[in-house]
């Protein structure tokens, strides 16, 4: 189907679209000052104080009316000159709470902790969609087409634009979400998610992705994609931007991390992550439970496709699911280790108030390994595949614990190592399993969870025994489409070795060997000449 949106029909059909899915719609001009129905002071103003006021009082029912000022005072003050530093910082009050101090009537000190949203029970927010809210800072004065609040504070900006114009696109529409960024940076001071569309094509990301880390939400209900005939701002609005989802994608699927250079870089999932984790959620909870099987079951998402993030979300979410579990992040290489607890250490958070909330720890022998699997409290736990193997002599591996709270995740989870099968040693050291053996030895309780970049084989019984069936599959067909990975293309053709006629290479060859001798002469004549160098000489390969 051709679908063909002016602007203006474009904004129209997403208020609509809203209004389906439970929001309160209404004109930018409306909440102005001067509006019919005002609600804010200034055109400076972002945050609407009425809404987030009596949504506070609604979350906190219980709290002093002082809490509930200073809480408001919070969130609306800045804290750094930095647009992004202030929004690390803001989610960080959304999903930890706001601690406050203040006086009661006797003059008592009481420390409260003020909530925001209520993740638990979506409908117990406050949803606003506003068409053209006019934003004002200095001399500039800017007016995005669609902004969402939720209890009065703007989450998400979209920008549209007309796909019955040939010259302007998705791209223009990311662009002009950067001049706003530059331009009236209070609005994204809260911000959780940027969109971008013309109605055909529709982008979401975070407001430090680059264009090409904008991504299309194919899914309206995680079940299945939706088909090219459906207009995918349509697709986005229902699947990525009711209420349920998006409370969602705030608290668990949103990230921080350090560049490494100073810069804080923010992550929001894909839909491929986003609906992965929560039926990988949903089975590690099943597997771990008294009447659970420990097979949490195998994520196959092709390589490229953010595998190890995927990785990062499942923890941070499961965390706060089980009651102090302890993650194993099982690796089958030293370098893989290092690089996958390197993914999580920066996404822990600059206050260790992030996603994960703790610092990962690396198991450097198996002495260290067990004394961090005692620990009650949980934590998250890299260790490689070799650390678990008996002690010499034994053929089977002594319980470091037997808690059932253990979740093993292990990255590449279809590798020969991971095996149950026997062999006798020639060494002389008697009979050794696979890997997988050992592993349930360690961790009899434990369930197991698997991520692969590459398909688990029909015939591979021992990833099935240890993991259990697919969780989620995500294809590379899937990824080449949504820009994941990109495509190879191998030619085949013969290029010709011929020589310029002109040329003597055997008097230059002599020429430059005059002061070798004979057998130098030869062997260096018969290495050069052979046909691999030939072919992949720097003049021929381009």
């Amino acid at each position: 189907m051709n679908f063909q949106f002016s602007e203006d029909d474009l904004e129209q059909v997403a208020l609509e679209w809203f209004e389906e899915l439970g929001y309160t719609v209404k004109k930018g001009r409306e909440i102005s000052e001067t509006g019919i129905t005002p609600e804010r002071e200034s055109d400076k103003d972002v945050v609407l104080d009425n809404r987030l006021e009596r949504a506070l009082r609604r979350i906190n029912p219980d709290l002093h009316n002082n809490a509930i000022q200073q809480a408001i005072h919070e969130i609306s003050i800045e804290k750094s000159p930095n647009s992004i530093e202030n929004n690390r910082i803001f989610h960080e009050m959304i999903t930890n709470g706001i601690e406050v101090e203040h006086y009661n009537e006797d003059g008592e000190t009481i420390n409260d902790l003020v909530y925001i949203f209520d993740f638990n029970n979506p409908e117990n927010n406050d949803f606003l969609a506003v068409n053209q809210l006019i934003v004002v800072n200095g001399d500039d004065n800017k007016r995005p087409d669609v902004v969402l609040f939720i209890n009065g504070l703007p989450v998400v900006v979209i920008e549209l634009k007309s796909s019955t114009n040939e010259s302007v696109g998705v791209e223009d529409g990311y662009h002009q979400l950067e001049t706003y960024k530059m331009k009236i940076p209070q609005l994204f001071n809260h911000n959780a998610v940027l969109v971008t569309s013309d109605g055909i094509n529709t982008k979401a990301g975070s407001m430090t992705a680059d264009y090409d880390r904008f991504m299309t939400w194919r899914t309206k209900d995680g079940k299945t994609e939706a088909s090219s005939t459906m207009a995918s701002l349509d697709v986005l609005i229902h699947g990525m931007l009711n209420k349920e989802v998006l409370l969602d994608l705030i608290r668990h699927f949103t990230l921080f991390q350090d560049d490494g250079k100073g810069n804080i870089v923010k992550i929001l999932a894909a839909y491929h992550q986003y609906y992965a984790v929560n039926k990988a959620v949903d089975r590690a909870i099943e597997a771990t439970s008294d009447q659970g099987d420990g097979k949490g079951g195998v994520i196959w998402h092709t390589q490229g496709s953010g595998k190890s993030l995927t990785m990062v979300f499942f923890s941070g979410k499961l965390i706060q699911k089980l009651n102090n579990p302890t993650l194993v992040v099982v690796t089958d290489r030293n370098d893989l280790d290092n690089q996958l607890h390197s993914t999580f250490v920066k996404s822990k958070g600059r206050s260790g108030k992030g996603l994960l909330r703790q610092t990962p720890k690396q198991a450097d022998s198996r002495k260290e390994l067990k004394e961090l699997l005692s620990v009650e409290s949980g934590g998250i736990v890299f260790t490689t595949m070799q650390k678990f193997e008996p002690e010499e002599g034994k053929v089977t591996m002594d319980a470091l614990t037997e808690r059932r709270n253990v979740i093993v995740m292990a990255d590449e989870a279809h590798r020969t190592q991971y095996g149950f099968s026997a062999s006798y040693d020639e060494k002389g050291e008697g009979i050794k399993y696979g890997y997988a053996k050992y592993l349930r030895d360690a961790l009899p309780n434990a369930s197991f969870v698997g991520f692969t970049g590459t398909p688990v084989s029909s015939t591979d019984k021992n990833t099935q025994m240890v993991f259990g069936n697919y969780i989620d599959v995500y294809d590379m067909t899937q990824a080449v489409e949504d820009g994941s990975t990109v495509k190879i293309y191998y030619e085949s053709r013969i290029i010709p070795l011929n020589l310029p006629t002109d040329l003597d290479i055997d008097a230059a060859y002599d020429d430059i060997t005059s002061g070798q001798e004979d057998d130098v002469k030869t062997r260096l004549k018969s290495k050069w000449s052979r046909i691999e160098a030939l072919s992949g000489s720097e003049q021929r390969v381009h």
